[in-house]
Order: structure tokens, then C-alpha cells, then sequence
């Protein structure tokens, strides 16, 4: 004799209880993972993933955004020879285009106090510097205007020029002895000597002179690397540093680079 406690799926009731079970898992998995979450979303930067987690009371989970995405510090490929030997015309011609930025850094690459001076500075330093501005790595309404209206050769030339003019040798007014975190950095707090790339003798590419630069532009720039405010340093090499420094130690070394 057949079992009554056969429960054969063709039953009526087995397959109408079956079929209300699907209808409520279905119901559920909208509710919470479609309805819900959709309520959650604040803002573009929270993904799927973290709009179910919130709603299921999960205020920050260690999922990244799906459409997560790293700035890029600079699109300029630094190499020793990045730079082509400069030329009369190439020198002439960024002679010309200087004039127009003569009203900030001077006809012979100096200056008002809170601009950098520009002469005799590495070209291939210049250039970078321009391409990070046209490219928006690099943030400053007067220079990102000037600069999107150059094209390559144009930075080039202006590179040319500005490296071409003899730096100030004028003697300082006051001699500052030099600042431990430049020679020697701080090894137990992981920082670099200043020294380890800026000093003159190197004259690695891309990297700047920093002796004879106002005070007011190197205490303002090292203070935007520390903040994250300057970001087009490759491999984050300044911020690394800088967001290490003291407030004090900005002031001894931009104090120390601008006496120089």
C-alpha cells in the first residue's frame, strides 16, 4: 500500500505551496537587494555593493566603489632624455612666448615674491611643469589658462628659454646654516634629506633648483604637498615627504633654499 506521507510533487498543494514560496523569495531578494538599497544611494561614489550593506545596517564596508578610480599625478615620462638639446631658434622662439609671462616672472625669469623664478632652471623641469598644468595635474587658474594655449614645442621652447638665462648669483643678505631635515632628513620618521635630490650638483631631471626661490612659494608649496593640495609629484615622492614635516621644519628649509 502507497505511504499517505508520500509527498509527491504532483499534489496540488505541494505545487501551489511550492510556487508561494518562490513568489515570496522572489519578493524578498527585490526588497532587499533592489527596493532598499535603491533608497541608500547617496551620491555617485556609493556602489551596489555598499547600498545593500548600508541597508542591511552596515554603515561602511571594505568593499572599494565598483567604478573606483586613482588620479593621475602626471602623464609626463621622466627620463635624462626627455629633453632635446636646445637650439638658437628654439631658445628665440621661447623668447618670444616669455613675454607674456613676464608680468609674474620677470623678463629674465625673476620675479614677483610669490612666483618661482625660472632662470636657469632644468628644461626639462619647465616642461613638466606646463604639461601638468595643461593637462589639469597641477592647479592654478593664471598658469592652467596660459598653458592650455601651448602646444608641445611651445613648452619645449619656453623650457629652452627660461634654462638658457644665467640664475642670480647675488649674495644673500644673511647666511643660513643648513637645516638637519636637508642634509641629513629624519631616517627614524622615514624622510629623505632634501638634499638627496635638490641639491645642485645633481641636477636630476625634472627636479627644480630651490636655491633662491622666494620663502612665501616654498613654504606654500611644501605645505600643499603635505596637505595633498599638490598632487602632480611622480610616485607621490613629495607628499611622502612633506606630510611628514613639522611646520616648523617647512619654515627652516624654504628659509634655508630662499637665502641660498
Amino acid at each position: 500500500m502507497r505511504d499517505q506521507t508520500d509527498f509527491s510533487v504532483g499534489r496540488r498543494w505541494i505545487y501551489w505551496s511550492s510556487f508561494a514560496m518562490a513568489v515570496v523569495i522572489a519578493a524578498s531578494a527585490w526588497v532587499g537587494l533592489i527596493w532598499i538599497p535603491s533608497g541608500q544611494s547617496i551620491g555617485p561614489q556609493l556602489g551596489f555593493w555598499d547600498a545593500i550593506c548600508r541597508a542591511a545596517g552596515r554603515l561602511e564596508t571594505t568593499r572599494p566603489p565598483l567604478l573606483q578610480t586613482v588620479p593621475q599625478s602626471s602623464d609626463v615620462v621622466v627620463t635624462p632624455f626627455m629633453m632635446k638639446p636646445a637650439n638658437l631658434l628654439s631658445i628665440g622662439h621661447g623668447g618670444t612666448l616669455a613675454m607674456q609671462c613676464s608680468m609674474c616672472h620677470g623678463i629674465q625669469g625673476a620675479g614677483l615674491a610669490n612666483v618661482p623664478n625660472l632662470a636657469g632652471q632644468p628644461e626639462s623641469m619647465i616642461y613638466k611643469q606646463l604639461r601638468d598644468f595643461k593637462a589639469g595635474h597641477r592647479h592654478n587658474a593664471i598658469m592652467q589658462a596660459v598653458a592650455s594655449q601651448l602646444d608641445d614645442q611651445a613648452m619645449r621652447d619656453l623650457a629652452a628659454f627660461y634654462g638658457s638665462l644665467a640664475r642670480d648669483r647675488e649674495v644673500a643678505t644673511a647666511v643660513v646654516s643648513m637645516p638637519t631635515i636637508v642634509s641629513n632628513g629624519a631616517p627614524m620618521r622615514g624622510i629623505a634629506a632634501c638634499s638627496a635630490c635638490h641639491a645642485v650638483p645633481l641636477r636630476k631631471a625634472a627636479i627644480p633648483l630651490l636655491g633662491g626661490q622666494p620663502i612665501s612659494y616654498l613654504e606654500s608649496q611644501l605645505t600643499a604637498f603635505s596637505r595633498g593640495d599638490r598632487a602632480n609629484d611622480i610616485n607621490r615622492a613629495m607628499r611622502n615627504v612633506a606630510s611628514h614635516l613639522s611646520p616648523t621644519e617647512i619654515a627652516s628649509a624654504a628659509k634655508f633654499y630662499a637665502g641660498q
